[in-house]
């Protein structure tokens, strides 16, 4: 049932925006171009008290942000709403596994067996076509009772596999199904707000692991908090590879510049324009500024001024996004195209899905997003797939969750929410006599 719930209201402490070591002004980075999407609006900030009191505000009263809860009405995929579904011409998207309930991340194995995590049902399951129509026709359990189970990648013939505090790792046998697991760990911090592990081996034939945020701001007790994490594949050598990431889902490398590349999730509760999601290229032992700063070095004052430094300082030590996008949207999981079943411009292009938002009075997301590079560079946003929303935006029927290449090229994406794998592919329009 659609609900809009009341503005909530976020205060600002007055003491916490008029101490002494609040600047005058903000340092001036250079400019982080903003998201070249539908709906995204110029960066906004949130208010300082010296904004406030020179708007005639009351130094000695907080300050009041409003902000919004709003959850569209979930709907049942149906024909009909598969018809909806927009894409550019040549592009043809089709059902390739249904009523698959909490469908979250997806790989695909050397065989074309798709696999699928369920955290909810605390298993992985392996979907083939075996007759070529597109969709599934098998469908085994690789795996089961592990709780919590979200991330899996697979690496020369094994699959490797996270939960909120374990890794595994197993041979995918002749048949498809994953032979004994090989507890990794069990050790990794608490979930919180964001016990949903993604994990990737990359190019340096390490893991990477993305640990999310226990809370929406604060400072983490757990130093792997809130951070990607690098470790061999044993996950021996353990150690935190970038910090101030808040919960990047979705991260991957350029098949031509090997950089790293990753999409954050931005703070709930400031605004429905603030923070937006951030695009960053994450190198090591750098740190991209949650709980305090956000976007391009803008300060979060309701978190709160950083323990021993000012606001500034810290900023000043932060690696800014490369590109800004929506606040809300929720970007999830994340691939990079190197098939060869979509045209050649899409070569070296990111795809992410996102989940679409709930803290926003209009809401944002519920599509697939490509992800433009020139020359190994981002250039920006545009929508891929639409239609997931209703344009009064209060029905959807679909929050998007994983997302991979078949050994074709052709993308899958899932929507957990109601059990589906959907199936990409170009088909070029017949020249006509």
């Amino acid at each position: 049932m659609r609900s809009r719930l009341a503005p909530v209201v976020a205060v600002l402490l007055w003491c916490g925006c008029t101490s002494p070591r609040t600047p005058d002004a903000q340092p001036q980075p250079e400019e982080v171009p903003q998201a070249e999407a539908p709906g995204v609006e110029p960066q906004a900030r949130l208010p300082t008290m010296k904004d406030a009191v020179r708007d005639g505000h009351d130094p000695n009263r907080p300050i009041r942000v409003e902000t919004h809860a709003f959850y569209p009405d979930g709907q049942p995929l149906s024909a009909n709403r598969l018809a909806q579904l927009q894409m550019d011409e040549g592009f043809g998207v089709e059902v390739f596994a249904r009523d698959l309930e909490h469908a979250r991340m997806i790989a695909v194995g050397p065989d074309d067996t798709v696999y699928l995590t369920r955290p909810k049902q605390r298993d992985v399951i392996a979907l083939r076509d075996s007759n070529g129509d597109g969709q599934a026709d098998q469908r085994f359990t690789a795996a089961s009772e592990l709780d919590s189970i979200h991330g899996i990648t697979i690496h020369e013939g094994r699959v490797y596999l996270a939960s909120n505090r374990y890794v595994w790792r197993g041979r995918i046998e002749a048949d498809g199904s994953f032979g004994p697991l090989e507890e990794l760990a069990s050790d990794l911090p608490d979930g919180g707000q964001h016990p949903n592990r993604t994990l990737a081996i990359g190019p340096d034939g390490m893991l990477y692991l993305s640990v999310g945020s226990t809370c929406n701001a604060c400072p983490e007790p757990n130093p792997e908090n809130a951070t990607l994490i690098r470790a061999q594949l044993d996950m021996s050598n353990r150690a935190v590879f970038a910090h101030g990431l808040r919960n990047t889902v979705g991260f991957g490398w350029h098949p031509d510049t090997q950089e790293l590349w990753g999409m954050d999730h931005g703070t709930d509760m400031r605004g429905d324009d603030i923070p937006p999601e951030e695009l960053n290229r994450i190198s090591e032992g750098l740190h991209y500024g949650w709980p305090y700063v956000y976007g391009d070095r803008e300060f979060d004052y309701v978190t709160g001024e950083p323990e021993d430094t000012s606001f500034e300082e810290f900023a000043a030590q932060t690696e800014p996004p490369v590109l800004l996008y929506q606040a809300h949207a929720a970007p999830m999981a994340m691939v990079f195209y190197r098939g060869s079943n979509f045209p050649a411009s899409y070569q070296g292009d990111a795809f992410m899905v996102m989940r679409g938002s709930w803290n926003r009075h209009t809401p944002v997301g519920y599509k697939v997003v490509r992800l433009r590079f020139e020359d190994g560079q981002p250039q920006g946003f545009e929508d891929f797939i639409t239609g997931f929303l209703n344009d009064d935006g209060n029905v959807h029927f679909g929050r998007l969750s994983g997302i991979a290449l078949d050994n074709q090229g052709r993308l899958l994406f899932s929507d957990d929410e109601n059990g589906v794998i959907y199936r990409v592919g170009y088909q070029p329009k017949a020249a006509s006599n």
